[in-house]
């Protein structure tokens, strides 16, 4: 018993000390503001003009405005080349993005989607833009501040902070305007939010070790990816970052679908199990995935998390075969979640590994767009063909099956692995 109480004691220092560290504990803050234009150029700016009577064809449109997040790899490399004259090369940039997005976002309450779209979304596009840099800038200073150990908890931290950002901007933001302050105010509020952000930008510590800038835009370009791929194993891992999470991508892309017309559930349901337990599962995946990754190390972590990512798609398989059961169906969700906010967070700390201090702006943007392949060309296309063939309790058992490739790749990648992640650290 005094050997249970003493290793629960360390535990819990543990988990205390990394997530109050002066690097770590500002993520929160700094992911709410990374997180908090999303929905605001997206589903709270399609549910504005929806209310105000936009014609159906107009408001598919407004999706094209988060164009900026898909191709914010293209600017990366002056990120990472050119230095503000404040708060050095990460901090600068995220300063000056949060300052323009507030403002930018306010702008967007001035206007009016029945009367000024057009000038609406051009706003929208600009927030958009801004938030896409920022988010560069953001990745990067995560990339630059953590130590090794401290890794998976700043993905943690960042996670939640981006989630809180969501619903405050997404649903907390559809209330307000509907119940309280019309949609204008809400914006401006919104606004107002982000420009509280830049107190934690300003208070965040610098890097321990500050990398000197690229000398020129052309070596901010190609220095990256010479870098990159001169490392022994890049190309595997390359695959890995592709592979990793391609199991749980497939799972994922059309489990509101299932839910609703597979196993028979009301969108009242689903949203409500959705949004408050798989929003809160996945919080506390993604905290407790950083502090056993801050003792277990990368490779262990991406092992552990991942054989759990995998198996938990069995959660959908069985409410496949079973009878409708709203408890059911809970519990399945909020394993589901909370095994995906685990892999996440190592995944993470992967990413972060992988980049190499000087670039890590570019690198990172490029690494995070790779990610993306896999659940918007692969498991988006695949997915509905697969359910017609198999149907859905088969397809849930295949997609355990799609997740296999990348753990059989993990475990021959450990010792490359292990040297990026050091290789990172320089």
């Amino acid at each position: 018993m005094r050997r249970a109480a003493a290793f629960q004691e360390t535990v819990i220092s543990a988990v205390s000390n990394v997530y109050t560290s002066p690097r770590v504990a500002p993520l929160l803050v700094l992911g709410f503001a990374s997180g908090l234009p999303l929905a605001l150029t997206s589903g709270t700016l399609q549910a504005w003009a929806t209310v105000e009577g936009v014609p159906l064809q107009e408001i598919g449109f407004l999706t094209l405005v988060g164009t900026a997040y898909t191709l914010k790899f293209l600017w990366a490399p002056f990120v990472d080349r050119y230095v503000p004259p404040l708060l050095g090369r990460r901090r600068g940039w995220m300063l000056v993005t949060q300052v323009l997005l507030a403002l930018a976002i306010m702008v967007m309450g001035t206007l009016s989607p029945s009367s000024s779209l057009q000038a609406l979304a051009l706003v929208a596009v600009v927030v958009a833009f801004l938030s896409a840099t920022q988010d560069i800038a953001f990745d990067a200073y995560c990339t630059d501040v953590l130590r090794k150990e401290e890794r998976g908890a700043g993905a943690a931290i960042k996670v939640m902070g981006y989630r809180l950002a969501m619903i405050a901007s997404g649903g907390l933001a559809l209330i307000m305007a509907d119940q309280w302050l019309g949609w204008g105010h809400t914006y401006m509020v919104m606004g107002g939010l982000m420009l509280l952000c830049t107190v934690a930008t300003l208070m965040a510590p610098e890097p321990e070790n500050v990398a000197r800038a690229p000398r020129t835009l052309a070596e901010a370009v190609g220095e990256p990816l010479y870098e990159f791929f001169t490392r022994r194993g890049a190309l595997a891992v390359l695959l890995l970052i592709v592979l990793y999470k391609l199991g749980d991508a497939f799972a994922g892309a059309l489990s509101t679908t299932f839910l609703i017309r597979g196993a028979g559930f009301t969108p009242t349901e689903v949203g409500t199990v959705n949004k408050v337990l798989g929003l809160a599962a996945t919080i506390i995946g993604a905290l407790a995935g950083g502090s056993l990754m801050s003792r277990w190390g990368l490779y262990r972590s991406l092992m552990a998390f991942g054989l759990l990512q995998a198996v938990s798609n069995l959660a959908y398989w069985l409410i496949a075969i079973s009878p409708k059961n709203l408890w059911l169906m809970a519990t399945g969700v909020g394993i589901e979640n909370l095994c995906g906010g685990l892999g996440t967070a190592s995944f993470v700390g992967l990413l972060m590994a992988l980049c190499q201090q000087r670039f890590s702006a570019t690198q990172f943007a490029l690494l995070s767009a790779l990610s993306a392949v896999g659940r918007t060309y692969l498991a988006g296309p695949l997915t509905p063909p697969l359910v017609d063939y198999l149907g859905w309790p088969g397809f849930f058992l295949v997609t355990v099956l799609i997740a296999v490739p990348g753990l059989v790749l993990l475990k021959m990648l450990r010792g490359t692995i292990e040297t990026m992640e050091k290789q990172g650290d320089s």
